[in-house]
């Protein structure tokens, strides 16, 4: 298997129907896909999850497949019991749940039983129809919050990272399903009905421009896993290299990308190697110890960027964008500005059922910043409340960025 820090949504989708007849080694697939997690996985540490129950519980459910969808299906629930949006399988059917963050267009937190809005994403058409961060969501289709999310995980679990997790899934909704909400606002309890999230995306891999105030401002759409970043990057970076500062925009990078195009973007940021993200390969090691270690930056590129550098993040940071935000932090190069991220949980292993040929991958390396936080858990150092501001045309966390590099510290 191969180690992957791209995010979970740059796997390829494939839309599947029903077939007449069932398919062969459902039974194989479904041991080599809870062997695979129960020996991989690397964050059980700190989950109450019981894998051997698990793989008692799915062991003999092959019997209950009767066509491709089925399958399909099976192996999403198994995935699901890791309650980790970061763990997917690389195809899914018209019923299977959205992606979160990809797929999404709501953010929530659950604040003790109350579901509340932290953020919308801009353009989208949770924004279009009304939907304001401060909103509480007390139902989806029909069910109310609470009864939603126990159904959702199969369980009443008390796990709040688990309920999380599955609020968020709700929220995406299914592929093929309209969603319904039933929401608390300003004005008392309204009825929602969505479509798909129609999520926004820019034009090409980045955009630049210059800001008043002499403020560059560079914004990547969800290209961290393409090689053709990197010169786009530096070409962006040399049209701004008069700018008294940069803004670095990703908050459009749900999708993740790799590890190597992300270092070369950072390595025009710094003059000499320097410390962005510590790792952890649990098990690997002797008598079953941990590998660590740390991954640096290399300068690159014809000219360093010295000048001051904003970073600007929120819940549609994803994977490697994260990745990106902590080592600008780890590396004092800049400050990170926004909401808490994606949270997306480690690096990525993807691997082949045998018998169906269907990918799927799970966090296997452990990923934290330079400072032990896991790297899911980690804050921007300005935090920017969305309540109140994120009406159209407003962008409070762009607004916070451009106050502190007009600062006279900056």
């Amino acid at each position: 298997m191969r180690v992957f820090a791209a995010s979970f949504a740059m796997a390829l989708f494939t839309m599947l129907s029903g077939c007449a007849s069932a398919p062969r080694g459902v039974a194989a697939d479904v041991d080599q896909l809870l062997a695979e997690i129960g020996e991989n996985y690397g964050y059980f540490g700190e989950q109450s999850i019981n894998w051997d129950t698990v793989r008692r519980r799915y062991a003999a459910r092959a019997d209950s497949v009767h066509n491709k969808a089925d399958q399909v299906a099976l192996f999403e629930v198994v995935l699901d019991e890791l309650h980790d949006a970061h763990a997917h399988l690389g195809t899914n059917t018209k019923h299977s749940y959205r992606l979160v963050p990809s797929g999404a267009d709501l953010w929530a937190e659950l604040d003790g039983a109350r579901a509340i809005v932290t953020q919308v994403r801009p353009g989208s058409a949770a924004a279009r129809a009304g939907l304001r961060a401060g909103q509480e969501v007390v139902a989806i289709g029909g069910v109310p919050v609470a009864r939603a999310i126990v159904e959702r995980l199969r369980t009443s679990s008390s796990d709040p990272a688990a309920q999380a997790w599955a609020l968020r899934s709700l929220l995406a909704g299914r592929h093929d399903e309209r969603r319904r909400l039933r929401v608390v606002t300003a004005e008392g309890p309204r009825d929602i009905d969505l479509a798909a999230p129609e999520v926004p995306s820019g034009d090409g891999m980045l955009e630049q421009r210059k800001l008043a105030g002499g403020v560059g401002y560079l914004r990547i759409h969800n290209s961290l896993g393409d090689d053709a970043l990197v010169p786009a990057f530096d070409a962006a970076l040399a049209a701004l290299a008069d700018c008294r500062a940069l803004v670095l925009d990703l908050r459009d990078t749900p999708s993740g990308g790799n590890s190597a195009v992300a270092e070369a973007l950072l390595g025009r940021f710094v003059r000499e190697p320097l410390p962005y993200q510590k790792h952890e390969l649990p098990g690997v090691g002797w008598q079953g110890r941990s590998r660590v270690w740390v991954q640096y930056v290399l300068p690159r590129g014809p000219f360093t960027y010295e000048k001051p550098l904003a970073v600007l993040v929120d819940h549609w940071t994803g994977s490697m964008g994260e990745g990106m935000a902590i080592g600008v932090d780890a590396m004092r190069r800049g400050v990170v500005v926004g909401t808490p991220m994606a949270g997306l949980k480690g690096a990525i292993t993807s691997s082949t059922l045998s018998q169906s040929g269907i990918r799927f991958a799970i966090p296997v390396e452990r990923l934290f910043h330079v400072d032990g936080t896991p790297r899911h858990r980690w804050l921007p150092p300005e935090r920017v409340d969305l309540v109140g501001h994120d009406g159209p045309g407003e962008d409070a966390i762009l607004s916070r960025a451009l106050e502190l590099l007009a600062a006279p510290s900056h």
